[in-house]
C-alpha cells in the first residue's frame, strides 16, 4: 500500500490508490481536482450543513470514513459525503474547499503539504489518526521457515529463482498492488543491485487475491505490503529486512536504498472548516482509534463483503465506549 517515509514531508509516497471502479463499488462519490460541488461548510457559529471527506482507495481509509460518516449523521445530525480521491488530488481539494477532511494520510504528497499547510495555510494538520503505518517487503512464514536467511535482503539474489514468473522473466518478481501507488521499490532494487522486477497486480483487491492464492498453494512469493491491513490476521507474513531506515535516506527518490519508515498516519482539514466547522470539525479532530479497531471494520468490508455503512453501524453499536469520547 504504499511508500512510507516518516511523517508529513517525507512520508509514504504510499498508495495513491486510484481505482474509480472501487469508488463505484464502495458507493463513494468521485471528484476531480477541479470540478466538484462545494462542500457547504458553514462558518456560522458552530456547525456544518455538510461535511465532505476524501477517501483514498484502500479499505483502511474506507473504514475510517465510514465510521466517521455514520457518527456524523446519526449523532451530530450532519450530512457526510465520502469522495474517493488520490492523496495528491485530495490536498488540492482541501485547498480549494471542495473537501473538508482527509482522515488517513501517509505523507505521500509532501510538496502539497508544504504548499498548502506551510505556505498558503489553506490546509491545517488535524492530528494523529492513532494508527502507525508501515510498508515493507514480505514473504510467507512457511517460506521463511524453509529458508531462514531469505528475510535478509543481502540473500535475496540467491533465491530469485523461487520468485520468477512469466511477467518477471529471468528476474525474481516483487508483487506490487496498484500502479498508482508511489513506492520506492524500483529504486531500492536498483540501488541494492537486486535481480528483481516489480510486477503490479493492478489494485489492492487484485494483490490480495494473488497473495491468498499463492498462500493457499504454499507457493513462494515476495510482496510489497503494509500494516495495518486486515488480511494480516488471516495469513502469516514475515518482513524482509532492508537496510535500516534513517531520517533522510529516502529524500532523493532515485537514490533510496533503505527500508520504509514507521509512519504515524495523519489527518488534514481545510483551514476554514477546521476553524468554523463547529461540532463536526471538533469530532473529526477527536477521531482517534487503533490499528486493531480499524482492521475490525476493514475486515467486515473487504473480508466479509459487508457494505461500508453496515460495517460502520455494526462497529459503532458495539463500541460506544470508544467513540463517545470523540464527540464534542
Amino acid at each position: 500500500m504504499n511508500n512510507s517515509n516518516a511523517r508529513p514531508g517525507r512520508g509514504r509516497k504510499h498508495l495513491v490508490r486510484a481505482a474509480a471502479a472501487a469508488a463505484v463499488a464502495l458507493g463513494l462519490t468521485t471528484l476531480s481536482a477541479c470540478g466538484a460541488a462545494e462542500t457547504g461548510s458553514s462558518s456560522s457559529k458552530g456547525s456544518s450543513d455538510k461535511v465532505t471527506i476524501a477517501v483514498p482507495s484502500w479499505v483502511g481509509a474506507e473504514a475510517n470514513a465510514a465510521v466517521a460518516q455514520y457518527i456524523l449523521e446519526n449523532e451530530l445530525d450532519t450530512k457526510a459525503e465520502l469522495t474517493q480521491l488520490d492523496e495528491s488530488v485530495a490536498f488540492d481539494a482541501l485547498n480549494s474547499g471542495k473537501v473538508d477532511a482527509i482522515l488517513e494520510d501517509w505523507g505521500g504528497a509532501p510538496k502539497k503539504v508544504d504548499l498548502y499547510v506551510n505556505d498558503k495555510k489553506t490546509v491545517v494538520e488535524g492530528g494523529d489518526l492513532g494508527v502507525v503505518g508501515h510498508i515493507g517487503w514480505f514473504v510467507p512464514k512457511y517460506l521463511a521457515d524453509e529458508h531462514p536467511d531469505i528475510t535478509e535482503w543481502k540473500n535475496l539474489n540467491k533465491y530469485k529463482d523461487l520468485f520468477k514468473t512469466a511477467e518477471s522473466g529471468d528476474k525474481g518478481q516483487l508483487l506490487e498492488g496498484s500502479p498508482s501507488y508511489t513506492t520506492n521499490d524500483d529504486a531500492i532494487i536498483k540501488n541494492l543491485d537486486l535481480d528483481y522486477k516489480t510486477v503490479y497486480a493492478g489494485s489492492e483487491a487484485a494483490q490480495i487475491t494473488q497473495i491468498r492464492e499463492n498462500y493457499k498453494a504454499k507457493k513462494p512469493f515476495i510482496t510489497y505490503w503494509w500494516t495495518p491491513q486486515w488480511l494480516n490476521a488471516q495469513i502469516d507474513l514475515v518482513e524482509v529486512k532492508l537496510p535500516e531506515y534513517k531520517e533522510g535516506c529516502d529524500a532523493d527518490p532515485e537514490k533510496v536504498a533503505c527500508a520504509y519508515a514507521q509512519t504515524p498516519l495523519q489527518k488534514y482539514f481545510n483551514a476554514d472548516f477546521a476553524e468554523d466547522g463547529g461540532d463536526a470539525a471538533q469530532f473529526l479532530k477527536n477521531f482517534n482509534w487503533t490499528a486493531e479497531q480499524q482492521n475490525e471494520v476493514a475486515a467486515m468490508i473487504a473480508g466479509e463483503k459487508m457494505s461500508s455503512k453496515a460495517a460502520a453501524e455494526k462497529w459503532v453499536k458495539a463500541n460506544e465506549d470508544v467513540w463517545k469520547k470523540w464527540l464534542p
